[in-house]
């Protein structure tokens, strides 16, 4: 199992940009596909964003596609959230996730291991 490690949160102003980072300790990390969601108080967790483990496919939530950029860097064990045009609907704690080996979808139940999360807040 890897251990994920979140960190680039913090509080900036409607339509400014915040960068997350996600890194990756434990077993390889190569080949794991990856996610990020995020949890708003008060509501369920939620996914936002998906990249295989080649990089070479990324998924979107409508709410944040167009805005939102997944990456990773395999090299440094790292996986990123670079958030453009910020919303106060933005406003959550950030989860990175990495799937299980045998799982196929997006969903939570196919993400075997979680960082403790990130705050962003979005102010208006």
């Amino acid at each position: 199992q890897v251990q994920l490690v979140e960190s680039g949160g913090g509080l900036v102003q409607a339509g400014g940009s915040l960068g997350l980072s996600c890194a990756a300790s434990g077993r390889t990390f190569s080949g794991y596909a990856m996610a990020w969601f995020r949890q708003a108080p008060g509501n369920e967790r939620e996914f936002v964003a998906f990249i295989s483990g080649s990089g070479a496919s990324t998924i979107y939530a409508d709410s944040v596609k167009g805005r939102f950029t997944i990456s990773r860097a395999d090299a440094k064990n790292t996986v990123y959230l670079q958030m453009n045009s910020l919303k106060p609907e933005d406003t959550a704690v950030y989860y990175c996730a990495a799937r299980l080996p045998t799982r196929w979808g997006i969903r939570e139940s196919d993400f075997g291991s979680w960082g403790q999360g990130t705050q962003v807040t979005v102010s208006s």
